[in-house]
């Protein structure tokens, strides 16, 4: 029994002795805090940084004043709201250019925008080339647009081709967007009347040398599903453009550009290109401005 006795009494102590120091660490009653006209400058600044979890800024560190909150949160960011009923719009002249060509000199456009909102929008395209003065293709684009990830639209509408030959209405449907890497993709497939269909795929890319001096490499190739012999149109492959332009952004808006572009014709649209006295391929010198508004 003594012994017994004398095991408990032993136990009971232990956990006395053990549990003391965390009593002393977290007292039931902790001392009232002291008031701030009463607390030293350190206390008051150890007070603070509790408070906000802050540390103490090196002393070549200028405190924040509100002129600086100001400058980092102004009222208006300028651009326009996200996700809402606003109405915006873009234009862009990517091609605005003087071509040299066998025998002579061209000029080519190439134009696009759209206006509309966040995810739904009206787009609109436009390109035209002409040599010597007369008039050598010419299409226009009527799209509606829905954005359907974060980097990628869905178009559909219709296209319509004034030259050459006798004028051609399509039906379109593609998708244009950015690819990873930063590639910019368009692609659009059409059908026309009497069972006429065409692909056309563009792919380019903005490598910048400087933070004004840009290189855009560009290739592009249409398809055709069948021949078109009234505007010398060939079934296949039956056109590509590659090549590249270099430009001076004197503004983001405003940049000038010197380039070479290879355009060559395959297949039977070569033959009927050859046919008309005419080179199915060559490289062009090309200069121009690209502009956005």
């Amino acid at each position: 029994m003594i012994r017994a006795t004398g095991i408990v009494v032993f136990v009971v102590a232990a956990l006395a002795i053990g549990a003391g120091p965390a009593w002393a660490q977290h007292p039931a009653h902790p001392p009232p805090a002291r008031a701030a006209s009463e607390q030293t400058p350190a206390e008051a600044q150890d007070h603070t940084q509790h408070q906000h979890g802050a540390k103490e800024l090196p002393p070549f560190i200028p405190p924040i004043t509100d002129e600086d909150r100001k400058a980092a949160f102004p009222q208006d960011l300028g651009g326009h709201a996200v996700h809402d009923g606003a109405l915006n719009y873009f234009v862009l002249f990517d091609q605005l250019e003087w071509q040299s060509v066998a025998g002579g000199t061209g000029l080519n456009v190439d134009t696009r925008g759209w206006v509309g909102g966040d995810r739904n929008r009206l787009w609109f395209r436009g390109e035209g080339d002409g040599e010597d003065g007369r008039v050598g293709e010419a299409e226009a684009h009527a799209l509606y647009g829905r954005q359907i990830a974060r980097w990628w639209d869905v178009v559909a509408g219709v296209r319509q081709d004034f030259q050459p030959g006798p004028s051609r209405t399509w039906a379109a449907i593609g998708i244009q967007g950015l690819a990873p890497y930063w590639f910019e993709v368009e692609a659009t497939a059409y059908v026309g009347a009497a069972g006429r269909t065409h692909a056309r795929l563009e792919v380019e890319y903005e490598l910048l040398m400087t933070n004004r001096l840009v290189l855009q490499p560009l290739v592009e190739a249409e398809i055709f599903g069948k021949s078109d012999p009234e505007r010398g149109i060939g079934a296949g492959l039956s056109t590509t453009d590659a090549g590249f332009r270099l430009r001076y952004e004197v503004r983001r808006e405003l940049a000038p550009y010197v380039g070479v572009v290879w355009r060559n014709r395959w297949g039977k649209t070569a033959d009927s290109v050859r046919a008309a006295g005419e080179d199915p391929g060559g490289a062009r010198f090309v200069t121009g401005v690209r502009l956005w508004f």
